[in-house]
């Protein structure tokens, strides 16, 4: 087993290098583990992140290195497969052991987990080869790029409703896919038609490609429509798998009555029900964007600060 860290961080996007480099520049030990898997991997830039505009994520990510790196932080490329927690003592106070895939044993004082998650696409052949691309799915990542061309957009849940209306925003050109006319009331409806979108009652078959691009989609019937977008909500599952040895297990999030994911359960500074474990980022919040995931990785590291210090201090009394 290594020597003992401060802090391991696992996963090395925007929440958790966020939460290192805070951690870092407070004279933390901290270890970074990262597969190298981005969520957002797919997409050309991230967006509405203020200074960063258009950054490719995996740029965003080695930057991020580099600057941690700068205040001592180490980041090894890897995936946890195994955890284990332990009481703490006064003779042992690491508390935490993590597996890497390699077979190396890292330990901890305190642990973030801040590996992002992994978009569930709607089962429609030829959207995932899309995805990030000519398929998207959030208005404020990717509308911009989408404005005033042929927007489709898949209503298969209630929030879909809402998404069509946000890229109603950004074109006069969108149309509503609607599988399970049940699903939408007649008011919404109502709403669409008052704001010229297109509504077909009918799932999507197929998405059509046009080398990289999209060219539209294909209905059960045969017949197509030439869009130059598909608008289509995911469900991000959080890649926590490991983290069941330390008792944690994701829980469902919901809004509005649709569900956006399986995520951790954490308090406003990202605490866990285990004491010593935090988590940050789309393992704890589906819904944030790359700035969110920074913000929450931020306060989170700042929190796990605080909670080592109360320890420290609590150690010197008693010596």
């Amino acid at each position: 087993m290594s020597e003992p860290h401060d802090v391991i961080v696992v996963g090395g996007g925007a929440a958790g290098l966020s939460a290192a480099l805070i951690l870092g520049r407070s004279r933390r030990s901290v270890l970074v583990v990262d597969a190298g898997e981005p969520r957002n991997a797919p997409a050309e830039g991230v967006h509405n992140y203020l200074g960063q505009e258009g950054t490719a994520p995996l740029d965003l990510v080695r930057v991020g290195r580099e600057e941690v790196a700068r205040y001592g932080v180490t980041v090894t490329d890897g995936r946890i497969v195994a955890a284990s927690a332990t009481p703490v003592t006064d003779d042992d106070p690491v508390g935490f052991r993590l597996t890497l895939d390699s077979s190396e044993v890292v330990a901890a004082r305190r642990v973030v987990i801040a590996g992002g998650g992994v978009d569930l696409l709607p089962d429609v052949p030829g959207l995932a080869e899309q995805w990030g691309r000519g398929v998207v799915h959030c208005p404020f990542c990717h509308g911009w790029e989408v404005r005033d061309r042929r927007i489709g957009v898949l209503v298969t849940t209630p929030a879909g409703a809402h998404q069509v209306q946000m890229f109603r925003a950004l074109s006069e050109d969108v149309t509503a896919f609607v599988a399970d006319p049940g699903a939408v009331e007649d008011t919404v409806l109502a709403g669409f038609a008052a704001r010229g979108i297109t509504v077909i009652h009918s799932p999507v078959a197929r998405v059509l490609p046009d080398g990289d691009r999209l060219s539209g989609v294909e209905l059960p019937d045969g017949s197509v429509v030439g869009l130059d977008a598909l608008a289509a909500a995911s469900r991000v599952e959080a890649r926590v798998d490991w983290a069941a040895g330390l008792g944690l297990t994701p829980v469902d999030q919901e809004a509005n009555g649709t569900r956006f994911g399986r995520v951790l359960a954490v308090d406003a500074l990202g605490k866990t029900d285990v004491p010593g474990v935090y988590a940050a980022g789309n393992a704890a919040n589906a819904m944030l964007t790359v700035i969110g995931s920074a913000a929450a990785g931020t306060q989170t590291g700042a929190a796990v600060h605080g909670d080592l210090l109360q320890a420290d201090v609590a150690a010197a009394l008693l010596r």
